[in-house]
């Protein structure tokens, strides 16, 4: 038969328990670090969490663009071709294409040396997958012309307008020597990436440039850029459509190793504050002991006037709720507010070259915020089912005849 418990006289007890007791103060004091240290550990937790996702979400946004959502590569010489990409165009005609060529240069200028990355494009496809670069591209027609990073252009102390050497590694027949090959470029344009490491190392220029430099085969290219909105979706089906010469790789897997570390990094954070939590769920355990030990002669003289043990189980078990779940109210307040500071204010100022951006990027996803609270909620309960059994044990018989 299921035991009825009187509702209203449970709630009595709680609201009189929860009242500062002037004979037994530590009892009191313990509920309010347990109550502060749930509330701290949540607040640390929403924003250590929105400090990760947003950091990882502003690496994502600009790796996305200087990396391409899909990447095709051959496997064999000459397998990405003309005939290749208007065979995509047919198949996907809502995607974008950018073919390119690519080698390694040594840039050179007013006695400053940098090694880069130089793609050969055509600038108006380029343009349609890369709005960096179309933010950056001038109005020239020069079949040698550069588009380089702001780094590089402060480093070389080359702004646009002026001109660069750059160094191939093939070779040019000087007289009976050879040496390697060098051109001078105008520099049209200017782009800014928001990653240094990127703005030093990658220049664009014409295929015209490719063609005559390094006698590289019209039609034929070293790889080939696609832009789509959902590249992990379309990946399989493009995959698909390719022959056996070729390979497709999605940004994510170029920096594979990079995202897993962070989500790594974000999982061993979560578990590491989630410990707060825990240590302060101690607080809430010793505080319902000594309540249960400060109000024995009271749970005697309850039970001996026909209170149930459900009903003793009931009211320290919801006490322990109650002070958890105030500290986690007020822990999502703070939380809250501690995100909207960070977003709104300029307090904590970051090196560009090494995280992308000088503000700090917060981002709480709803799903962290979701586990933050399960997590949090399941602690307290746990933490409060032992003093709240500990408590309906309590022998009336015993206690009043010691008292």
């Amino acid at each position: 038969m299921k035991t009825m418990i009187n509702r209203e006289f449970v709630h009595h007890i709680i609201r009189h328990y929860l009242k500062y007791d002037k004979d037994n103060p530590f009892i009191f004091i313990s509920a309010l670090l347990a109550f502060l240290g749930i509330s701290a550990g949540v607040m640390v937790l929403m924003i250590a969490m929105g400090i990760m996702n947003g950091t990882q979400k502003e690496f994502t946004k600009r790796l996305f663009v200087m990396n391409y959502p899909l990447t095709v590569l051959p496997i064999t010489q000459n397998a990405v071709n003309d005939e290749l990409i208007g065979t995509l165009q047919e198949k996907f005609p809502h995607l974008q294409f950018s073919p390119y060529y690519t080698t390694q240069v040594i840039t050179k200028n007013a006695g400053a040396v940098q090694g880069s990355l130089l793609y050969g494009i055509d600038f108006d496809k380029e343009s349609r997958i890369n709005h960096i670069f179309k933010e950056a591209r001038g109005e020239g027609e020069d079949t040698y012309r550069i588009i380089i990073g702001d780094s590089l252009s402060f480093e070389m102390d080359a702004p646009k307008g002026e001109k660069v050497t750059l160094y191939f590694s093939e070779q040019e027949a000087i007289g009976f020597a050879t040496m390697p090959l060098q051109k001078r470029f105008l520099i049209d344009g200017i782009f800014d990436s928001g990653l240094k490491a990127y703005d030093k190392a990658i220049i664009y220029t014409t295929h015209q440039a490719f063609h005559k430099l390094l006698k590289r085969q019209e039609g034929y290219y070293d790889g080939l850029h696609i832009y789509t909105e959902n590249p992990l979706k379309e990946i399989d089906a493009i995959r698909a459509a390719l022959p056996d010469s070729v390979i497709i790789e999605g940004w994510w897997q170029q920096n594979g190793n990079f995202f897993a570390a962070m989500e790594m990094e974000k999982k061993a954070l979560f578990l590491v504050l989630l410990l707060i939590i825990l240590v302060a769920s101690l607080n809430i355990i010793s505080s319902l002991l000594m309540t249960v030990m400060s109000r024995r002669s009271e749970i005697a003289l309850m039970r001996t006037l026909g209170a149930t043990k459900a009903e003793i189980r009931s009211i320290f078990f919801k006490l322990g709720v109650i002070i958890g779940s105030t500290g986690i109210l007020v822990g999502t307040l703070l939380g809250f507010f501690g995100i909207w500071v960070l977003k709104t204010f300029d307090i904590i100022s970051m090196p560009a070259d090494v995280y992308g951006t000088t503000k700090l990027p917060v981002d709480l996803m709803m799903s962290d915020f979701g586990l933050i609270i399960l997590g949090t909620s399941v602690i307290i309960l746990l933490s409060s089912l032992y003093p709240a059994k500990k408590a309906s044990q309590t022998d009336p018989l015993t206690v009043l005849r010691n008292e």
